[in-house]
């Protein structure tokens, strides 16, 4: 029952950080270029 329960908690972890990552993409923010993708000449697409 605890595994099922540590289970549940990391794959709400993921799913929270995967939602996040999308909609940082879709705000025009990247890791890849500095969180503004706006002024990175086009590189982080």
């Amino acid at each position: 029952m605890g595994t099922a329960v540590v289970l549940l908690v990391v794959l709400g972890a993921a799913g929270l950080a995967i939602r996040s990552m999308v909609k940082d993409k879709k705000a025009g923010k990247s890791l890849q270029c500095g969180g503004d993708c706006k002024n990175c000449g086009g590189h982080c697409h």
